[in-house]
């Protein structure tokens, strides 16, 4: 089935072909990579931006 699509392509068709390709190895690397992290890490990632005492900044620091 493949062999007919690369038999009668012409010069812009390539980068067609190459960018849906490259469009679907990074979707399916980005779903493992989401299937794959760890509920702690999500949870501590989203609770970064509420809590304030997790970020030291030069007016809370006493020098």
């Amino acid at each position: 089935m493949f062999k007919q699509f690369t038999e009668h392509l012409s010069g812009n068709q390539i980068y067609l072909l190459a960018s849906l390709w490259i469009f679907l190895v990074f979707f399916i690397v980005v779903a493992v990579l989401l299937v794959r992290i760890r509920k702690t890490h999500v949870n501590y990632m989203g609770g970064l931006p509420l809590e304030d005492n997790l970020i030291s900044s030069p007016q809370n620091s006493k020098l």
